[in-house]
């Protein structure tokens, strides 16, 4: 491939990934008592592999090189998935426990990896990495939750002890 198509292949993987995995959630995280959260918010049984799905779906149909206006509305539907996907953890309706938030995110991690690592298959190796690279994020997330259920229990867990 053409060292111009490779460089924009690779931004627009990152770019992808880092709106999925950093903006989204920061953007629900920053607006979450909007009632219009509540509204969109589905069950996370119904959000994680339907995103996942669609994930994959408009990952790999990205590599067809269809026109810029495809790209854009195939972004846009992945967007509101990523809306969909993160609304479990970080909104208020259906919101899973801490427990339940970092299993649903350590399940998340491998599932949205599989499209990179199907890209990096199939040849288009810089792209794949960048996504796979740029969804890092979410593990992040996953370890914050998991450090904090595990230190609020520990917290109770010390308060509950005879007086020392």
């Amino acid at each position: 491939m053409h060292q111009y198509g490779m460089d924009a292949e690779v931004a627009a993987m990152a770019v992808s990934g880092l709106l999925v995995s950093a903006v989204v959630p920061a953007a629900i995280h920053a607006t979450r008592h909007r009632a219009v959260w509540s509204r969109l918010s589905v069950p996370a049984a119904a959000a994680l592999p339907g995103f996942a799905a669609l994930h994959a779906v408009i990952a790999l149909a990205g590599q067809r090189g269809d026109s810029l206006v495809t790209h854009v509305l195939l972004e846009m539907l992945l967007l509101g998935g990523a809306v969909l996907f993160w609304l479990p953890v970080l909104g208020e309706r259906h919101r899973l426990s801490d427990p339940a938030r970092s299993v649903y995110l350590y399940l998340a991690m491998p599932l949205l990896d599989l499209p990179g690592v199907a890209m990096v298959a199939l040849g288009h190796v810089a792209g794949g990495l960048a996504m796979i690279t740029a969804m890092l994020p979410i593990g992040l997330a996953a370890l914050r939750i998991t450090w904090r259920w595990v230190t609020t229990e520990e917290r109770l867990a010390q308060a509950q002890l005879p007086g020392e």
